[in-house]
């Protein structure tokens, strides 16, 4: 376990002069819930653990016509019982359920879901789809990045060590009709994801889709949004033939991403058949 120095910040402001002066020499500590692992395997031994957790600045959870808020140190639980998370940010919302259990998704944060940057973090895929903006806060000011480059790859985490990770700006998607998150795990419970999606589009009355977003994860070495998916089915009447075909070339795109490995042959099936399950709702005989 480590001897780090443990630091509770009273505000935003004391955790970033502490993270100025010794930002390499320290991990952020919000739920702790993949952290407090590392320790103990001998993972990680930094000289300081700054928790974050009670910052109010890291809180809260707020929609307008514009964006929806979401706070870095926002718990699972706490989106799980939102309900402008349920309205504006449903995938996000349906994520929570499936979300380790309760005990972690009681301390857990979307903060550190995200900046952990683990291939198969529930939080990102969802957050995909909605192109959310990330906020960072350091000493030298405030910026806004894409949640797709806070992870350069695999557990590595893009952000320069005095900074930190404020809240999430989601921007609400118009009148969709359609929702989901999805995974498959080696059990159906408690299980990390080996695949996991986001999903929203919009179905007009005549059944053609004006909108669609798609999010996988788990497959590559960052979640990513597919738009190759979503432009060859925004304008269609999806059949199940054609969300079959679909579910396909999302598998054949993700192989191209990745290069055919060991887990290829259990995965392109999986890719597809997650695809269908989540997309089929959208069928109409």
């Amino acid at each position: 376990m480590s001897h780090a120095q443990y630091i509770r910040p009273e505000n935003l402001d004391e955790a970033l002069d502490h993270l100025h002066r010794n930002g390499p020499r320290t991990r952020i500590l919000a739920g702790g819930t993949d952290l407090v692992v590392d320790l103990r395997n001998g993972d990680a031994g930094p000289d300081f653990l700054l928790d974050v957790s009670r910052l109010t600045e890291l809180k809260g959870i707020e929609a307008s016509t514009e964006q929806v808020s979401v706070g870095a140190g926002v718990t699972l639980s706490e989106i799980q019982s939102s309900d402008v998370l349920k309205q504006h940010a449903p995938a996000l919302h349906r994520c929570s359920f499936t979300f380790a259990s309760q005990q972690i998704r009681n301390v857990a944060t979307i903060g550190g879901n995200v900046a952990h940057c683990s291939p198969c973090g529930d939080t990102v895929p969802p957050l995909v789809i909605h192109e959310a903006r990330t906020v960072l806060a350091s000493k030298r000011g405030r910026r806004e990045v894409p949640i797709e480059h806070i992870a350069s790859g695999p557990y590595a985490c893009s952000l320069p060590a005095d900074e930190i990770i404020v809240r999430f700006i989601l921007t609400p998607a118009p009148a969709i009709t359609f929702s989901d998150f999805q995974k498959i795990g080696r059990r159906k419970s408690l299980a990390i994801a080996r695949i996991n999606a986001a999903a929203m589009a919009r179905q007009e009355p005549d059944g053609r889709i004006s909108f669609l977003r798609f999010a996988l994860g788990s497959c590559t070495p960052t979640p990513q949004r597919m738009e190759e998916i979503e432009n060859g089915m925004i304008g269609q009447r999806p059949t199940a033939k054609l969300i079959w075909e679909t579910g396909q070339l999302l598998a054949d795109r993700t192989i191209a991403i990745t290069g055919r490995r060991p887990s290829t042959i259990y995965k392109e099936t999986a890719i597809q058949g997650l695809f269908v399950r989540m997309l089929t709702p959208l069928v109409r005989i």
